[in-house]
Order: C-alpha cells, then structure tokens, then sequence
C-alpha cells in the first residue's frame, strides 16, 4: 500500500489518541513507516472483541449474583484472564483454581489463598469478597 492510502478511519483506539505504526511504500517506491488511526474493518473486529468481553464480565456477574460461581470468576472476567494465565499467576494448579470458582469452596479459603487472588486482581480482600454483592 502507498504511504498516502493508509486508512484513516476514526476507531475506538482514536477516542485514546493512538496510532498505529505500519508500513508503506513512499513515492519511490521503497518501504517507509507511516501512522495510521485505524481502519474500518479493524475497528469492527475491536469492537466486537469489545463486545464480546463486555458480555463474558456481565454473565460472570451475574453468575455469582445467582450464588452460582464465586467472585474469582468474575475477576478473572474483568481482568481478561482464562484459567491457565490465572493458574500460573496466583500459583496454583488448574484444578485447585477451578475447584475456587464454586461458591461454597470460596467461603471456606483462609485469607493466605485470597490474599494470592486479591494481588492478582489489583483489589483488596474485602473487595474480593464483597464488592460485587453490593
């Protein structure tokens, strides 16, 4: 692509003030770097990314709103993790993490436990445990 059809299109990343470093070939012909704000058909697929993981919070949220998952699983939502990337934060196995997500097993850990999820999410303890119920 010429360096002068680079796609300027107003994106959700424009909103922040970013571009996008890409490269372009000049009048010469040869390969040169240029900025772009963003095109279209990117822009929709960020924002049904965007949409998507807007949906997965919501459903988590609901979940332990029902008593139906503990908080980890909506903080894990929120902070854009799956069960191995949490796993391998707060150092336990897969399945001890899994075991976590139900409420009733959440209730019983001690504060040493919540303390690894609290840091990991960016939260306190009483946070953890309460800031969604409320």
């Amino acid at each position: 692509m010429e360096k002068d059809q680079v796609p300027q299109d107003q994106s959700n990343l424009t909103k922040n003030n970013v571009k996008e470093l890409l490269y372009a070939t000049d009048e010469n012909g040869n390969y040169t770097t240029t900025l772009s704000t963003g095109w279209e058909p990117k822009t929709i697929a960020l924002s049904n990314s965007i949409d998507e993981i807007n949906e997965r919070i919501a459903d988590a949220k609901q979940q332990v709103l029902n008593g139906e998952a503990s908080p980890i699983v909506y903080f894990m939502e929120v902070n854009k993790m799956d069960l191995n990337i949490l796993s391998s934060y707060v150092g336990f196995w897969k399945w001890r993490v899994k075991r976590h997500f139900k409420p009733s097993v959440f209730a019983k850990l001690n504060d040493k436990i919540l303390k690894k999820y609290a840091d990991t999410f960016g939260v306190s303890i009483e946070e953890l445990k309460n800031s969604i119920t409320k």
